[in-house]
């Protein structure tokens, strides 16, 4: 059957040879056929369902005792989720609708066809003469959640001739497809046709408009929606509570979910998490907590998940720890919440030791997200060893490919760790180069004292047609900064805002001021700033500052440090800057009272420390 071969995937063309030429042979009758079905249907393997879709395809005339055979339908429904069966998929399903045995307990939400328009034309003529709505609305809904949802669209059109065609399933199919295909004008005409219709009374159509315009942004028309629904479910009440939380307005979203009148679910409890999460509601996601462990009994790792997330987020690392340490079954997404958890709170030997676990365990594998946040641990503490570590694991494995979010993440941890030649090496080696990759290397090469070749790597991004973003230029007059390039970090500004038309933020300004203070240019560096179209900040006073020590310019020294004083953004760094050089010049006083005046603002200088990384650490270090 050269037709339908070459559709079969390598394995089974080679395993299922002899079975193709004994069952497909032209010889073969019916009778046989169906004497065959039995002991294949009995092995449940991929080739009785393969055999299954030959007769669908070739039209073979197969008893009504196959048909009837509903678990050697569902297997060879199964056998056809794959992409590679897209054609098979259309054939099938365009002979069931033409046999009528498709009913709603059939397993359609595997089944992705993308009929053709004749097929449809077929179709539509066929079921002129008996519409019906179980016969249409498997078809819509199989269609809706295709790889065609707009084919979906099209029969819903046509349903609307004929008014015994249609429930209220249709519409809430039809509203499905409007979301999938982002066709606000088209659900607000299902809208229109329901309320003149008279169906807007089903809960079930409630809902799925509701679920519409919150995924078109619509709040008002959403919670207008709502209101309307005099006993709204628990899906009507997760939808609005998610549909608010996503759309920013999480303080809503919780008023919804207090004012509750039926027994949240789990995925209610979930997007309840999530606003409070966003607003950092620790009182509120403690109660979700409680409330989960009174009335929900069974294990939900979606669920603990993100209670997992709350408690990362509102910096509760040690109930974070407690809960992860309880669950009996941890998913991928729970490693890495608890990895990403500690490398933002700056604990990254423990995000690293996690992920050590992780793989040791083996209960999850890691994905794209997880390596990104242990490579990020990596390079917060220039952990090189570890980070090399982590780059051998990636390399063992087969399914993950050094691109995108993974290799830039690995540049950037050879950057941080000051491995150029590594990080030049990957950036070469990653096929599909984001604005992301270009501006690490080129801020690397800024950080390591290579300003030139960072220029240049900056002409090849633009002959790549890339174009900068702010980050980029950061790096670029980083470049000029540490160079001394004054003439290029000139001529790198002016371009930002005249070419680019990016403007300038207290960083960049600060990077400037940073460029001529190190180049002895200090009344220049202060006509910078006052040319600044905002006030400036501490970022930027503090650069000014920190050149006004290294040139000993004591006059200025003090001017600035009052301006400094009264900005505000001033970092601890500036304040420490500023007493430790009174401190140099022994005005303890001085000192002292830039101290008080640091602690005044709720600002607290960490206790100091060095990172030391042992490749052995059984050696100790003296």
């Amino acid at each position: 059957m050269p037709h339908f071969h070459h559709l079969l995937p390598l394995p089974i063309r080679a395993v299922d040879h002899r079975i193709c030429r004994l069952s497909f042979s032209p010889a073969t009758s019916s009778s046989l056929d169906n004497r065959l079905i039995p002991p294949f249907f009995a092995s449940h393997t991929i080739h009785t369902d393969m055999l299954f879709i030959h007769f669908t395809l070739s039209s073979i005339s197969v008893s009504s005792e196959f048909f009837g055979h509903q678990s050697a339908r569902f297997r060879a429904f199964s056998a056809v989720i794959s992409p590679n069966f897209v054609k098979v998929q259309c054939s099938i399903h365009h002979f069931q609708v033409l046999h009528e045995w498709l009913s709603n307990s059939m397993p359609l939400k595997p089944l992705k066809p993308s009929i053709s328009i004749a097929q449809f034309t077929q179709i539509h003529a066929k079921l002129l003469t008996n519409p019906k709505p179980h016969i249409f609305n498997p078809l819509l809904g199989s269609l809706v959640n295709s790889i065609s949802p707009e084919n979906g669209l099209f029969l819903y059109n046509q349903m609307l001739h004929y008014p015994s065609s249609h429930n209220h399933f249709t519409f809430t199919y039809a509203l499905k497809a409007c979301c999938f295909l982002h066709q606000t004008q088209k659900g607000l005409e299902i809208h229109a046709h329901l309320i003149k219709s008279g169906h807007l009374s089903d809960i079930f159509i409630q809902n799925s408009l509701l679920h519409f315009y919150i995924l078109n942004g619509d709040v008002s028309s959403a919670s207008l929606i709502f209101d309307s629904i005099p006993n709204p479910d628990v899906v009507s009440w997760t939808s609005i509570i998610s549909g608010l939380s996503k759309l920013g307005f999480e303080k809503e979203a919780l008023g919804k979910f207090l004012s509750m009148n039926v027994r949240p679910n789990s995925t209610t409890l979930v997007t309840a998490l999530s606003a409070c999460s966003s607003l950092r509601c620790l009182k509120l996601g403690k109660a979700i907590h409680g409330l989960r462990l009174r009335t929900l009994n069974e294990e939900n790792v979606s669920l603990e998940n993100a209670l997992l997330d709350f408690y990362v987020r509102c910096a509760y690392l040690r109930s974070a720890e407690n809960l992860f340490e309880k669950m009996h079954k941890r998913d991928v997404v729970s490693w890495t919440t608890m990895i990403g958890g500690y490398a933002q709170s700056g604990l990254c030997e423990e995000a690293v030791r996690v992920f050590q676990n992780m793989v040791h365990v083996g209960e999850a594998i890691p994905n794209e997200a997880t390596l990104v946040n242990v490579l990020s641990a990596c390079s917060s503490i220039s952990a090189l060893h570890l980070g090399q570590w982590v780059h051998s694991y990636i390399n063992s494995r087969h399914d993950v490919i050094i691109d995108g979010n993974v290799g830039n993440a690995l540049i950037n941890m050879y950057v941080k760790c000051g491995n150029m030649e590594m990080a030049i090496l990957i950036f070469n080696a990653i096929e599909h180069k984001d604005i992301i990759s270009w501006s690490t290397v080129i801020s690397g090469l800024a950080m390591n004292g290579l300003g030139k070749q960072a220029f240049v790597l900056f002409s090849l991004m633009l002959v790549h047609g890339i174009s900068p973003d702010d980050i980029t230029f950061l790096g670029l007059l980083s470049a000029c900064s540490h160079g001394g390039l004054i003439n290029q970090g000139m001529m790198v500004f002016e371009a930002m805002k005249d070419v680019y038309n990016i403007s300038p933020q207290i960083r960049h300004y600060a990077c400037m001021v940073d460029m001529y203070g190190k180049a002895g240019l200090l009344d220049e560096a202060e006509a910078f700033i006052k040319e600044m179209p905002m006030e400036a900040e501490g970022p930027v006073w503090g650069a000014l500052l920190h050149a006004c020590q290294i040139h000993g310019n004591e006059k200025k020294y003090e001017k600035v440090r009052e301006c400094l004083l009264g900005s505000k953004g001033v970092t601890v760094g500036a304040f420490a800057l500023l007493s430790n050089t009174y401190a140099s010049c022994d005005r303890w006083n001085d000192a002292n009272d830039v101290r008080v005046a640091m602690r005044s603002r709720g600002l607290k200088k960490m206790a100091g420390c060095s990172w030391i990384e042992l490749v052995n650490p059984s050696n100790p270090v003296s």
